[in-house]
């Protein structure tokens, strides 16, 4: 059976047409058709119970388009001691971005295990403040009717958005639900945009790693802070972020940039869909997620350095050219690009390594704005500036904000070992000098008590330890676990299992 580039590989718009009347259709490939027969196919065996299917590990058919062969395993003590530290920026993260964001930058690079990599997302971007900041904004645009003319359009696409992955596979499954809820509340929450298709495999990579109300709120800052104005009615952001792509092409690959120039390939040809759905149907699972880790986290740079590696090792050499003569064959290059560009350990390094920041790409912003100016006049869509990551997100927000403090849905003892790992467990080094403190200042205040006194307090069934002077800088407490004084005894190992690596809040549960 042909396997069909149209979910998860790149496929360039017809040639020569404009861009007017794309927004609710990216140009479909010949084989959008087989795409849909396909996913029709998966839905009814599974509806009649045909044969079983193997999952790989990201959730996608084995032995289809999404699916992968060969992959880099982390081993597995090296995973455990990644999402400990990562447990521990999580539970503590305000303090992270304002003091340590370069380490946050460099574990992103890492890789997010993958246990923690949907509740991280909503960290990064700000979608956890901004459903902070509105509650049962969410529950009120589900409930919302919507405007007929958007939801026939969500409908037509919902069966095209990774019709091998096991949420998306069956019409009118699960996923297939929870992604229609999310596009529609987008068309109420931002009615001046609508809807766009390009949205739809962004919502579909969150739902994959979050529940739907927080999905939408990820959306909802994709949206606004790191690609505004690129799902307007006009596509304006994402014609300017082709040229400015274009012009950094001339100083990172010199000789890619004069072959389509010679050939004369608008930018829009290659890069609409690369940009627009972040690569989502572009590169291989593995390297999707990878470089969505580093773009929550340093914002659009990102996708312009993934587009400038892929074109300078496709077209960067006088002998890949010898193949790419013309319009159609070079195009076709970049359809079909080689995996060993797209590999996830390749691509990330080169995308690391890649000499592209922010004020480049800000000041070549200017640049072909001006030249939009002379040429077209005014943009058209007045859309917010662009934030370049978590922590420029971060202080833009408005504050005050709320902070950011998980309810833990799991407690293990101090002495308790780790799932998988040797020994007993070691907590921060923040938390034992805590505990050091805390210890050194009630053996200060409290005397030993005299046996008398024992029998007195054992009868009230006073066990506890006085608590009038609560330590001040208690990592975290859970509001729900605060009791009053006279209640019941409290064990203080549970107290100290507070300070413990915990697991994601229960919602956010989502591996």
């Amino acid at each position: 059976m042909a396997k069909s580039r149209g979910e998860n590989g790149p496929r360039a718009p017809a040639a020569g047409g404009s861009l007017s009347g794309t927004r609710e259709s990216l140009a479909p490939g010949p084989d959008a058709a087989a795409a849909d027969e396909l996913s029709s196919l998966g839905s009814d065996s599974e509806a009649n119970g045909f044969a079983e299917r193997r999952i790989d590990k990201f959730g996608f058919i084995v032995g289809s388009q999404g699916a992968e062969g060969a992959l880099e395993e982390v081993p597995l003590e090296v995973l455990r001691q990644r999402e400990s530290k990562w447990l521990d920026m999580l539970n503590n993260w305000d303090k992270w971005m304002a003091k340590k964001h370069k380490k946050i930058r460099l574990r992103c690079q890492k890789g997010i295990p993958p246990s923690l990599r949907g509740r991280a997302w909503q960290y990064l971007s700000g979608g956890k403040v901004k459903l902070q900041q509105n509650p049962g904004k969410f529950d009120e645009l589900d409930m919302s009717p919507g405007d007929p003319k958007w939801l026939d359009v969500i409908e037509r696409d919902l069966h095209r958005q990774f019709p091998f992955h096991e949420m998306f596979v069956s019409r009118g499954g699960h996923g297939q639900q929870d992604l229609f809820r999310v596009l529609k509340a987008y068309t109420l929450y931002r009615p001046e945009e609508g809807y766009c298709q390009a949205q739809a495999p962004i919502a579909a990579v969150l739902l994959m790693h979050m529940p739907a109300e927080q999905a939408f709120w990820c959306l909802v800052q994709i949206c606004e802070k790191y690609l505004p104005g690129y799902y307007s009615e006009k596509l304006e952001a994402i014609q300017l972020d082709g040229e400015i792509l274009f012009s950094l092409l001339q100083k990172v690959s010199p000789v890619a940039h004069k072959h389509l120039s010679q050939q004369k390939i608008d930018p829009l040809l290659y890069m609409t869909e690369w940009f627009m759905c972040a690569f989502s149907r572009t590169l291989p699972w593995s390297s999707v997620l990878r470089v969505w880790d580093m773009f929550f986290c340093e914002g659009v740079k990102i996708i312009f350095r993934v587009g400038l590696v892929l074109l300078k090792h496709a077209l960067g050499s006088p002998e890949k050219l010898k193949a790419c003569q013309g319009q159609y064959e070079t195009i076709e290059r970049l359809r079909s690009l080689s995996p060993k560009i797209m590999q996830e350990a390749f691509l990330v390094q080169e995308v690391v390594e890649l000499p592209v920041t922010e004020r480049q790409i800000e000041r070549e912003h200017l640049i072909q704005l001006r030249r939009w100016q002379e040429t077209r006049g005014e943009l058209q869509c007045h859309s917010p500036p662009r934030l370049h990551g978590a922590k420029a997100i971060l202080e833009a927000e408005p504050g005050p904000w709320p902070t950011l403090q998980p309810s833990p849905s799991i407690r293990l003892p101090p002495d308790a070992p780790l799932p998988g790992s040797k020994g007993k467990y070691k907590p921060p080094k923040q938390v034992q000098k805590e505990q050091r403190k805390q210890a050194k200042a009630s053996g200060q205040r409290d005397k030993p008590p005299t046996p008398s006194q024992a029998k007195v307090a054992a009868a009230a069934g006073d066990t506890c330890p006085p608590q009038d002077v609560p330590p001040k800088d208690l990592v975290y407490q859970d509001p729900q676990d605060s009791a009053p004084q006279d209640s019941a005894p409290q064990d203080s190992a549970y107290h100290c299992s507070q300070e413990s690596l915990t697991s994601q809040e229960s919602e956010d549960t989502y591996l």
